[in-house]
C-alpha cells in the first residue's frame, strides 16, 4: 500500500536531454543531442600530433680521423721551413717537415718557392715519428778488432790474415819452417856477410828479405819497414808466391 505523504519527484539523470526536430516532409524526427556532464562520461581525446619527419644526420667524424687529416700550407714570400715548422708546431721541426715534403721541395731544403703546397699534418707527424725511431735505435756496436800476440805465433797468424785478404797463398807451417831456417825467429836478424851484404843490400828480418825485394812486394796495410815482423813475413810470402807459387814450396835459400 503506498505510503501517504508528499510525492517524491523522480530522480533526474544528470544527463540533460534535448530534442532537436528536423523537418522531413510532414513528419518530424526527434534527434537526441547528448552532452557529458558527469565524471564518468567519456572524455574526448585530442588528436595525436603528426609525426615529425627527421632528416638523417651525417655520422660525426671521429676525433682520431680529424687529427690524422693532413693540413696543407701554401708557401709565401719570406717563408723558411724553420719558420713554418715553428709557427705551426710541426712535430720534429723543419727536418720532419722537409722529410714529409721532399718530393715537392727538392734536394735543397733551404730553397722553397712561394706557392708550394706543403703538408703539415699527418705526413709530417709520420716523418717525425720515423726520425724519432731512428734516433732511438741503438747504434750498431762495431766488432772488436782481432788481436794478436806480440810473438812469432802472433806475427805469423796476423800475416796469414792479411795474406788471405790479398789472395796470397801460404800456410802456418810453411812460414814457420822458413822463418826458423832463415832467422831462428829473430825479427832484427841481418846477414852482413853474403853477396847481398857485399852489394850493400843485406838480407833482413824474419825471412831475410833484401830492401829492393821488400819494397817491390810490400803489401798495403803493413808497415814500410823490413824489420817489422808482420810486414817482413807478408812481403816475403808475396815474393815467394810470385816466384815459387807459395812459401810452402820454399825449402832453402830463395
Amino acid at each position: 500500500m503506498p505510503a501517504s505523504g508528499k510525492h517524491r519527484r523522480p530522480k533526474q539523470h544528470r544527463i540533460a536531454r534535448r530534442l532537436a526536430f528536423a523537418g522531413t516532409g510532414g513528419a518530424a524526427l526527434a534527434l537526441p543531442l547528448i552532452s557529458a556532464t558527469s565524471a564518468g562520461a567519456a572524455v574526448a581525446q585530442p588528436a595525436a600530433a603528426p609525426a615529425v619527419s627527421t632528416l638523417a644526420r651525417p655520422a660525426a667524424v671521429p676525433a682520431a680521423e680529424k687529427a690524422a687529416a693532413p693540413l696543407i700550407y701554401s708557401v709565401v714570400g719570406g717563408d723558411t721551413l724553420t719558420k713554418i715548422a715553428a709557427e705551426h708546431s710541426v712535430d720534429g721541426g723543419w727536418q720532419a717537415l722537409y722529410d714529409a715534403n721532399r718530393g715537392v721541395i727538392g734536394k735543397d731544403p733551404s730553397v722553397i718557392r712561394p706557392g708550394l703546397r706543403l703538408t703539415l699534418g699527418g705526413a709530417a707527424k709520420a716523418a717525425a715519428t720515423r726520425a724519432t725511431a731512428l734516433a732511438a735505435k741503438p747504434a750498431a756496436v762495431p766488432a772488436a778488432a782481432k788481436t794478436y800476440a806480440n810473438n812469432l805465433d802472433g806475427w805469423i797468424r796476423q800475416s796469414l790474415d792479411i795474406m788471405a785478404r790479398h789472395g796470397i797463398p801460404g800456410s802456418y807451417d810453411g812460414i814457420h819452417r822458413n822463418v826458423m831456417r832463415e832467422s831462428s825467429g829473430n825479427p832484427l836478424a841481418i846477414n852482413n856477410w853474403d853477396s847481398n851484404a857485399a852489394a850493400g843490400i843485406p838480407s833482413k828480418g824474419l825471412l831475410q828479405v833484401i830492401d829492393p825485394t821488400f819494397r817491390a812486394y810490400h803489401v798495403p796495410g803493413t808497415a814500410m819497414d823490413s824489420y817489422d815482423p808482420v810486414a817482413n813475413i807478408t812481403a816475403a810470402c808475396n815474393y815467394a808466391a810470385a816466384r815459387y807459387g807459395s812459401i810452402d814450396n820454399v825449402n832453402g835459400a830463395y
